[in-house]
């Protein structure tokens, strides 16, 4: 359902010119707000599905017992004269009473038999207590578990009596012998349904009823009481089970009228049609349809079960109608027992319904067990009688004269009617009546392929439509037509299965079962399918062998392999990312599925998608490639050659810009650690000694202590270094004021508050990292460790240790799994931090188990053996531990808690000959735990055998293969499957014109054009001041970086690592958070996104991360939405510039550079970097800016150069002039977005130049302030803001004159300015915000009368 695009993007038309919107705004694409960004990957949660039925049953006895004695009547029933005589359509009076009853018993057990034809059938006519006590003890041992059928008719005995019993003979008919209701349940048993044909039927009803509460409480009282006669009985069953259909009330005769058969209940029950016809003549209605007689009704053409012949037809129609006002009247649960769970019930219940009606217009009320609400008044009814009005009005002329029978156009009126239900409706309503009436016309081909495209429309309408269908039955119908050959019903199939499967996956077992995978594998490898088709069946096919070894079997055999590799390359990026889902799920955990990808090169064909445009389609090729070589079997040369291939491939993705990417990244990664544990065991336990004894050379920078200033107005408010859970302690607190919940984390045991430096609280006593070795809830390796490891890792010359090369695959693997643990987005540092945990508490358990076996005590000095590298446990805390042998932690040192970020303590160690002390120095963790809660666990875990056994026992390794593998998944594949259970067909609410999403957007762009319109009016008349302060406040840390919002009175204050909100019109603030960049990292720099629509924050820091956020500002919590690191390798320099970014939202692109030597352009569409253009310079960039529209880049840089590259040239020839004029640092370099827009750069001494990049020279020069700090040009006014160190800011207008120069703040006694530490401009408004060093930041405007 593609909407002309015009339309879409056209603004609402018939506005007023005054509030005319900017057509750009509705034309700009916005970046990160795809479903992967807004939504969590996860599946949907399962719904219950309730539809298969858990207990199939069939009726497979039947007893007829007739008490007719024709001849005679009861004493108790005076008849009418003339009176009811038809039984079973026979009169009893036409021949000999013998005979008449035997004729009547054989007729009615053929019209049973044309119900259910299998079952035994057994006649009791006449019968005594005992025949019918031998019928029904017989009948039920020979049905066992199923169901038994009891029909009385009691037309020729007294009524039922209020006891509980019903009559029948003596051996010679000479007297009414009462049959108690209690024995005939003994004799019965259950399951079994009871049909009553006799008047006052509803008494038996009751009684009924009466005796089973009667058994149940017998029942409970043998229970208690042993000695209890009942108690050493086999339990009888329960009569929940039993079903009776009773002809009326208790207090109701039943119907005397000649013109009826006198068992009119039974005619109902057996032989609908007929007596329905013969009901249909008898009302004055059918006075308009001549020439229908009773007579003529006998003579309808066709058989029963033969659908298109009048009488196969209309028997058709009723059944449709009866099943669709049973499924519209009846609670769910109800008629799945009743009409779908045994055929015989179904069709009794059925006709149940007509008899109901009938009986009703004769007032009789027939009565069912379990009870069903009224329904002679549904309105099918009428569907049903012009149905019968529209077949009999033909019967004249084609019994006469033989004319073509006309079919009733019934099916295709109620499909109508289901189209329209479709298409009207609002969401919320009532399901549609006719979904029943859909299953049926599924049966006939005439109406099949657009039953099948209602049927598919209805699916798409969401899970609910899923569960409603397979709830009405629908299922075995679509599993049938699997079977069809008919290539126009291929599309409608593969949709209704994509969407029952995205509901229920468990459908898999009967689609192998049913040979029906071999369906979509024919789909999938016909060319000729469009392939959103071929994404449908190959999705089937993906949950046909998830976690299903007989779907892997089955689809291997059938090729699925070869045919998914050949569409491996699809231009459709949905069928590319399910082709490589299903790849990676068939072979997983199947080893036979992986050598035949292995023969087919299938991991080198994967290789092409880890570079694709689509994120989800990388993902799903690392998830692929991830199970690829999770495989457990047995180990060649040659898989580990494979293996080890793969890796490396994978390897290369470590800087993905997507973190889905980066996520499955660390769970493929993971499969390898499993398959290869010794291997990284000896690797980790090499790194780990190298980081113990490596000094890292600390960043530049890491020495400042920020953060807790004595000048604070507010008490110390500490901020939360932890890099895992800063997401869960900030939603912890209030969200607006980092309030006492912060304070009182870090009371201490003492009570006192710790000095909060910026990183003390290190991640391993993170509030919720309970991830980590298995029986500890703190980590074995501490975030600060394995970023001094990956720091250590990329500086020293590690030097090789025996039998592995130190650039092996698993050191190289181990790096980058180091760097993984180290990312911006938490959730991929949580997955690696488990992973890289996960094996060094491996490899220091089987070191430590090594060194206790090898030396009888821990004092003297460890052999020289590879495995004593690895004892980097406190020795103090190893020898603590042994002494209590059976403590389940082996594997954990007591970690100090908040006092270091190392493994190693950073305390003195004790030389290892040296008796070690008594006790290791203790530090309470975060909330002053005591140690032992931490490491010794109430419960002994699987992992421990004690010191004294040797750990590499094989079951040991199981148990810990299956700690690391079990717990890590993405949840990737089941949130995409979600795309099939949502509807597909449906509008996408910003493109509806009424919705609640457009609207707001079109309010932002009202606001948006406003902002620009009237800034402009003042930008015009010239602005000669710049020094009204509209606001001032006191930031809570020192501003690096301001930003105004373009269209919100809001301004962005970035910090060290926490960005502040302020409202600057109601001068309040609004929200302030932690960024979650590492201790010795900065903000440098800040861009919005999507500012003119949805806002998102992104946020650069030194160390080359990028993180963007939504939600701030706005009374909810600032959310992550990406993170990826934007510059790897950041040079570590003592005055760096940092990391500086521009933003294009026209095309999406994003320049990043800073200290490094290249100018990287990241697609935020794709979410990968497009382009590295070498700046050529021995400099870092300060400062970055570009113009979509003539695909320029400036960069300003520390040496003074300006330079200007054109992204559209190769690396080499790209950079296209380079000035020198500016002898220092380049502060600010600007190029103008005009298209014959200037460069316009000013450097730390103050002179500003004005450049046109087609001229070699600069065309002018203006000289302002010395030591300038900040500097800012103001993109609309020409004017340009300078800050200096020495306390002042000064306004130059584009002539070079000072408008304004600013000393002092307002107010405050008339405060000296702080020294400036950034200032901006807002991007329409005559705004220049300013934050200095005293921690204040003020906003400068044009005088009040301009305003």
């Amino acid at each position: 359902m593609k909407m002309d695009a015009e339309l879409l993007n056209s603004p609402v038309v018939g506005l007023a010119e005054e509030e005319e919107v900017d057509m750009t705004d509705w034309n700009l694409p916005l970046a990160f707000m795809k479903k992967r960004h807004t939504e969590k990957i996860e599946g949907s949660k399962a719904l219950a599905q309730s539809w298969r039925m858990k207990d199939r049953m069939k009726t497979v006895s039947v007893a007829l017992v007739l008490c007719l004695n024709v001849g005679v009547d009861p004493p108790d029933v005076v008849k009418t004269s003339p009176c009811a005589r038809l039984e079973c359509w026979i009169d009893p009076l036409s021949m000999s009473p013998q005979k008449a009853l035997e004729t009547i018993g054989a007729n009615l057990q053929k019209q049973y038999e044309n119900w259910q034809p299998r079952a035994r059938y057994k006649q009791s006519l006449d019968p005594t207590v005992d025949e019918v006590k031998k019928l029904c003890t017989s009948l039920r041992r020979n049905a066992k578990e199923e169901r038994v059928l009891f029909h009385y008719n009691g037309h020729g005995v007294p009524r039922p009596t209020v006891n509980g019993e019903i009559w029948v003979f003596n051996k010679n008919y000479t007297q009414y012998i009462p049959l108690s209701i209690y024995d005939l349940q003994t004799w019965m048993g259950s399951p079994s349904i009871f049909v009553y044909d006799c008047s006052n039927a509803g008494i038996i009803v009751k009684s009924f009823k009466q005796f089973a509460l009667q058994r149940e409480q017998e029942l409970e009282v043998a229970a208690i009481n042993p000695n209890h006669p009942l108690a050493q009985m086999p339990l009888p069953p329960s009569m929940k089970n039993c079903i009776q259909l009773a002809a009326c009330e208790a207090s109701e005769l039943l119907p005397m009228n000649p013109d009826l058969p006198a068992d009119l209940f039974t005619s109902c029950l057996t032989t609908p049609i007929k007596i329905a016809l013969r009901w249909f003549c008898m009302q004055k209605s059918a006075k308009l349809v001549p020439g229908v007689t009773l007579d003529l009704i006998e003579k309808i053409p066709g058989r029963l079960n033969d659908r298109r012949t009048p009488l196969g037809e209309l028997n058709w129609i009723f059944t449709a109608i009866t099943d669709t006002i049973a499924w519209n009247v009846l609670p769910r649960d109800l008629f799945q027992k009743l009409f779908r769970q045994d055929l015989l019930v179904a069709s009794l219940f059925r006709n149940f319904l007509l008899a109901e009606r009938i009986m009703r217009s004769y007032n009789c009320t027939p009565v069912s067990s379990p009870r069903l609400p009224p329904t002679y008044m549904h309105a099918m009814w009428q569907a049903w009688d012009l149905a019968v009005d529209i077949c009999l009005s033909q019967l004249p002329t084609i019994i006469e004269e033989g004319t073509a029978f006309r079919h009733s156009p019934f099916f295709a009126e109620q499909l109508t009617a289901f189209q329209v239900w479709l298409t009207m409706g609002v969401e919320n309503r009532n399901p549609p009546e006719q979904l029943p009436i859909v299953l049926q016309v599924l049966l006939s081909q005439v109406h099949r392929l657009r039953a099948l495209d209602l049927l598919g429309r209805f699916l798409d309408l969401g899970p609910w439509a899923v569960s409603l269908a397979l709830s009405v039955g629908i299922f075995p119908y679509v599993l049938k037509l699997l079977q069809s050959s008919a290539r126009e019903l291929r599309p409608l199939l593969v949709f209704i299965w994509a969407k029952i499967l995205a509901v229920d996956s468990s459908c898999q077992a009967d689609l192998v079962k049913d040979n029906g995978h071999k369906y979509f594998l024919s789909v999938l490898a016909d060319p000729y399918m469009p392939a959103e088709h071929r994404t449908m069946a190959v999705f089937i096919l993906a949950v046909i062998v998830n976690n299903y070894n007989t779907g892997q079997e089955a689809c291997l055999q059938g090729n699925l392999i070869a045919i998914c590799l050949e569409q491996l390359n699809d231009p459709h990026p949905l069928l590319r990312q399910w082709v490589a889902i299903c790849l990676g799920r068939i072979w997983q955990n199947f080893d036979s599925a992986r050598w035949c990808g292995v023969r087919d090169s299938a991991h080198e064909k994967l290789y092409s998608l880890l570079s694709d445009p689509i994120p989800e389609v990388r993902c799903a090729a690392v998830f692929a490639l991830g199970t690829f070589v999770g495989n457990s079997a047995e180990r060649t040369d040659h898989s580990t050659t494979i293996d080890h291939n793969v890796a490396m491939m994978l390897a290369q993705l470590i800087n993905d810009g997507s973190p889905i990417v980066r996520k499955e990244l660390v769970v493929a990664l993971s499969h390898l650690v499993v398959q290869y544990e010794s291997n990284f065991c000896t690797v980790a336990l090499q790194f780990m000694e190298e980081e113990k004894n490596y000094a890292v050379p600390s960043p530049a920078n890491s020495t400042e202590t920020g953060n807790v200033t004595p000048g604070r107005d507010s008490p110390a408010i500490p901020r939360l270094r932890s890099v895992n859970s800063y997401t869960n302690l900030r939603a912890a607190t209030t969200s607006r004021t980092l309030n006492k919940s912060l304070q009182n984390l870090n009371l201490n045991e003492e009570g006192g508050p710790a000095a909060f430096s910026p990183g003390n609280l290190s991640t391993s006593s993170s509030a919720s990292s309970t991830l980590g070795s298995p029986d500890n809830d703190e980590y074995l390796l501490s975030f600060e460790t394995i970023d001094k490891m990956r720091r250590v890792s990329s500086y020293s010359s590690l030097n090789s240790l025996i039998g592995v090369s130190f650039n092996s695959v698993y050191t190289q693997i181990w790096r980058v799994l180091l760097h993984l643990a180290a990312d911006p987005f938490p959730d991929v540092s949580d997955l690696a931090m488990k992973v890289l945990n996960s094996i060094a508490y491996k490899a220091t358990m089987n070191a430590r188990t090594q060194r206790i076996l090898d030396s009888g005590s821990l004092t003297q000095s460890a052999p020289a053996s590879p495995t004593s590298k690895g004892t980097l446990i406190h020795q103090a805390g190893a020898s603590h531990r042994s002494k209590r042998s059976s403590s389940p932690s082996s594997g954990s040192p007591p970690m100090p808690g908040a006092s270091s970020s190392s493994l190693t303590n950073e305390v003195p160690k004790p030389p290892v000959r040296e008796a070690p002390p008594a006790r290791p120095p203790y530090t309470p963790t975060l909330g002053g735990q005591a140690p032992h809660s931490q490491q010794f666990p109430r419960t002994r875990k699987m992992f421990d055998k004690g010191p004294d056994q040797a750990a590499e026992d094989g079951d040991e390794t199981a148990a810990h293969r299956s700690f690391i593998s079990v717990n890590l998944q993405t949840g990737l594949c089941d949130w995409s499957a979600k795309y099939f259970a949502q509807p597909v067909m449906k509008i996408p609410e910003e493109h509806d014109l009424e919705s609640q999403v457009r609207k707001e957007r079109e309010w932002r762009f009202l606001r948006n054009a406003r902002v620009r319109r009237q800034s402009q009016r003042i930008t015009q008349k010239g602005v000669t001041r710049l020094d009204d302060q509209i606001f001032i406040n006191r930031n809570p840390g020192v501003p690096s970086v301001v930003k105004f919002h373009p269209f919100n009175p809001c301004i962005a204050v970035a910090d060290k690592d926490s960005i502040c909100f302020w409202d600057w019109e109601k001068g309040e603030r609004l929200d302030y958070f932690y960024n979650g960049n590492p201790r010795y990292t900065h903000i440098t720099s800040m861009e919005y996104l999507n500012g003119h629509d949805c806002s998102l924050l992104l946020t650069a820091t030194d160390d080359g991360a990028l993180r963007i956020w939504k939600n701030f500002a706005d009374q909810r919590n600032p959310e992550m939405v990406t993170a990826w690191q934007g510059l790897s390798d950041m040079l570590p320099t003592t005055r760096g510039a940092g990391m500086v970014v521009d933003w294009e939202q026209e095309t999406g692109l994003l320049m990043t550079s800073g200290d490094v030597r290249v100018i990287r352009i990241w697609d935020t569409e794709r979410e990968m970097k497009v382009q590295d253009i070498p700046t050529g310079a021995d400099s870092c960039v300060t400062s970055l800016s570009c113009d979509p529209q003539r695909s320029l880049v400036a960069a300003g840089l520390g040496d003074g150069s300006v330079r200007v590259y054109d992204r559209r040239m190769g690396p080499n020839e790209c950079r296209v002039m380079t000035y020198r004029e500016h002898g220092a640092w380049v502060v600010k370099a600007h190029l103008q977005k005009e298209p014959e827009g200037h460069i316009i750069s000013v450097s730390v001494n103050g002179d500003v130049r004005f450049f046109d990049p087609r001229m070699p020279e600069s065309i002018n020069i203006l000289q302002t302030v010395k030591g300038l700090t900040a500097l800012d040009i103001h993109p609309q006014a020409n004017l340009f803001a300078c800050g200096s160190m020495n306390q002042f800011i000064a306004v130059y207008n584009s002539n070079g004159d000072v408008i304004s120069n600013i000393k002092y703040y307002d107010g405050f006694m008339g405060q000296r300015i702080g020294a400036i530490s950034c200032l901006a401009f807002h991007p329409y408004w005559p705004h220049l915000a300013v934050g200095s060093n005293d921690y204040y930041m003020s906003i400068y405007s044009a005088e009040k009368r301009l305003r």
